[in-house]
């Protein structure tokens, strides 16, 4: 072989090398690493919703939000949480970085069944995702703030948000819950011990 082509050979694989070496160090790929926000995260700070949630992700409880007018609820919200993220929240009552929460929006019907006036889930409206972060991994991404990753998808879109920002499309809904870092922990019994 030639000095030359030895050279350019060694050339390409350094840069081959190095690129790898960049795209390890990327905020995102960093910063979740070994976590499921890992697969749900890219590099630029954008979210999507995690493939196949249903069946690897632990229910962590459900919402009824009441009807405006008549009995029944106009919605239902199904929430879940990545793998471990229970468990981990039993333990020190924080839910650790890396953990994904997703919420399932949809439309419910309600009907007269042999129980009494029941409401279901009826048509999906959309998802929302949060990735908490303890480590502010993307300071210039508007929908990243006070250790949380926050978007919207609508429904047949989970690769795409419609958020924009964080503080005016989604934390507004949160403020209450603001001492129980953000969510609204005294829905799920799951995380509560023997819950």
């Amino acid at each position: 072989m030639t000095t030359k082509k030895a050279v350019g050979i060694a050339l390409a694989a350094a840069l081959v090398a190095g690129g790898v070496a960049a795209l390890a160090q990327s905020p995102g790929s960093a910063s979740f690493a070994g976590t499921a926000a890992a697969n749900v995260v890219d590099a630029r700070g954008n979210l999507h919703v995690p493939e196949n949630y249903r069946e690897t992700y632990q229910a962590l409880g459900s919402w009824a939000i009441a009807a405006t007018s008549g009995a029944g609820a106009k919605a239902m919200h199904e929430v879940y949480a990545s793998p471990g993220a229970i468990g981990a929240y039993r333990k020190t009552g924080r839910f650790p970085a890396g953990t994904v929460l997703v919420k399932e929006v949809f439309g419910a019907t309600t009907a007269s069944m042999t129980t009494g006036t029941v409401s279901h889930a009826e048509t999906l409206k959309g998802w929302f995702v949060m990735v908490k972060d303890d480590k502010n991994s993307y300071p210039g991404n508007p929908l990243w703030g006070v250790g949380w990753g926050w978007s919207w998808f609508d429904a047949g879109k989970p690769l795409k948000t419609t958020s924009t920002d964080f503080k005016s499309d989604c934390q507004g809904c949160h403020v209450p819950a603001k001492s129980t870092d953000w969510i609204y922990v005294n829905g799920y019994p799951s995380l509560r011990h023997g819950g």
